[in-house]
């Protein structure tokens, strides 16, 4: 792994030039990620051009995910933010990934620069931000994740790094949760994390459950599990932010129980990502705001 990236655009050549970015994913007709990425540049003096390239909406979908690197590429695009269901499947068409990334085993943030492509990982960041921010003082020996995805790879390492004591993983794919359990136990030490093999069991006993499955999204309704098995003593985050409330948080917050919603991490990975593609440090508090006037808010 390079211990250096290649630099970032100076302004001057942002001032100049302008950047134009995208977001690769599906479903994504409703993210708030463009927005965002547009107004900060605006705020910071250079135009900012970002689209949408929803894979529900093209034939051939996510296999198609190579070319649209390519394309992306030859009109010059600066970068990339990779969603649900690509942030995996995009690592072996990279050059170079951070170490986090390369940890992570997943990828929301491609920068294009000098004929490379290099991934980053800022989901881990944004949801740990979201969660010191919006969830102080909850308890943590036992936490149970739903999804061991490249989201869900993501957010475990930040619980873990916020002191999560047992984080049990549970996905509709039980191969998969039991490899990124053992992917973080190798990391954090045995027992900090384990695949679930009783779901019940498992959040009954849980001071969190997070979620970290597109189950709730607007093209996903639902719950991700029995809204019978949440119980009062729980706190309970999504991911998802598109609805804001999800089912599953409606439901938590008929039970009284502490909740976060997603929108925290989608402002904070975009500031994270904001920096990778520009080199800029954006002013976070005003990407919150803006995040929640759009949302009436």
């Amino acid at each position: 792994m390079p211990d250096s990236l290649p630099p970032a655009p100076a302004l001057a050549t942002l001032n100049e030039k302008g950047l134009v970015l995208g977001l690769i994913g599906a479903g994504i007709q409703a993210s708030r990620t463009p927005a965002m990425h547009m107004a900060e540049a605006a705020a910071q003096g250079f135009p900012c051009v970002y689209r949408i390239i929803d894979l529900d909406r093209i034939a051939g979908g996510a296999a198609l995910l190579p070319e649209l690197l390519v394309a992306a590429e030859r009109m010059g695009f600066g970068g990339l933010n990779i969603t649900f269901p690509c942030k995996q499947q995009v690592i072996p068409l990279l050059d170079e990934l951070s170490p986090e990334a390369a940890a992570l085993g997943a990828v929301n943030t491609v920068v294009l620069r000098d004929g490379r492509r290099i991934g980053h990982n800022t989901d881990c960041s944004g949801f740990g931000e979201s969660f010191r921010r919006g969830l102080p003082g909850v308890a943590r020996d036992r936490v149970v994740q739903l999804g061991a995805g490249g989201a869900g790879s993501a957010v475990a390492q930040a619980l873990l790094d916020a002191g999560v004591g047992r984080l049990a993983v549970h996905d509709v794919d039980a191969g998969r949760a039991v490899e990124l359990a053992a992917a973080l136990a190798a990391r954090f030490g045995e027992g900090r994390a384990v695949p679930v093999a009783d779901l019940a069991a498992e959040v009954a006993a849980a001071d969190g459950l997070v979620n970290c499955t597109p189950v709730g999204m607007a093209k996903l309704p639902g719950t991700p599990l029995p809204p019978a098995l949440l119980h009062a003593r729980l706190w309970v985050a999504e991911i998802v932010y598109f609805p804001l409330e999800t089912a599953l948080l409606a439901e938590a917050r008929k039970l009284g129980c502490r909740t976060l919603d997603g929108g925290g991490m989608a402002v904070f990975q975009a500031a994270h990502a904001f920096t990778h593609f520009t080199g800029l440090v954006p002013d976070a508090e005003r990407m919150l705001a803006g995040f929640k006037a759009a949302l009436g808010r």
